[in-house]
């Protein structure tokens, strides 16, 4: 039986949903879902058929391959996602990963597995926010809702987050390829 990453459902509702962040910057214990029922029929192919796809599979966080992916209308995936509202908060011990039909694992023990297995924090496993813009106000208490979708400026954070990871993970693959084959140097002559 093959395993399939990024596949859950809430755990007190059996509600499916796709996990496209395991773990939201400056909020280790929160993730970000798609609800697969609240999809229009060509969202969910598309965002089923992503998830089944090599790139799906390989990316660590799926939102990174949702960015980089277009639904059948042609607009991006994950800012559409965000636009209409299908981006949702939830608490990590709230979601059930299913990678196949015999087994099942929470969220928040994978976030743990995984950040033990890197030697890291599970807020570690989310690249850092920026800070500035981005604090809210204590005379304004923030209420979370499991149906609330990402601000702007949440969005705007995990795209910058997102841009960073790549940016490091581009000048360590450059670095390697460096070491296994340094690239040859031309001489201009005069």
């Amino acid at each position: 039986m093959t395993n399939i990453k990024h596949v859950g459902k809430i755990k007190s509702s059996n509600k499916k949903c796709i996990v496209a962040y395991r773990v939201v910057p400056d909020e280790p214990d929160n993730c970000i879902v798609v609800y697969t029922e609240s999809l229009d029929a060509d969202m969910h192919d598309s965002l089923m058929k992503l998830v089944e796809s090599n790139s799906g599979q390989s990316a660590n966080e799926l939102a990174d391959a949702m960015a980089r992916t277009l639904l059948p209308d042609g607009r991006n995936m994950l800012a559409t996602f965000h636009q209409t509202g299908k981006l949702n908060k939830v608490s990590t011990n709230l979601v059930l990963m299913i990678p196949n039909n015999q087994s099942s694992v929470l969220l928040s023990e994978l976030n743990e597995t995984i950040a033990s297995q890197k030697g890291v924090s599970v807020e570690d496993l989310a690249a850092s926010a920026p800070k500035s813009g981005t604090q809210t106000s204590s005379a304004e208490p923030v209420v979370e809702t499991p149906d609330a979708p990402l601000s702007d400026e949440d969005l705007a954070a995990q795209y910058r987050s997102q841009a960073d990871t790549m940016f490091k993970e581009a000048k360590k693959l450059r670095e390697q390829a460096e070491e296994l084959a340094p690239a040859k140097k031309t001489t201009s002559k005069k």
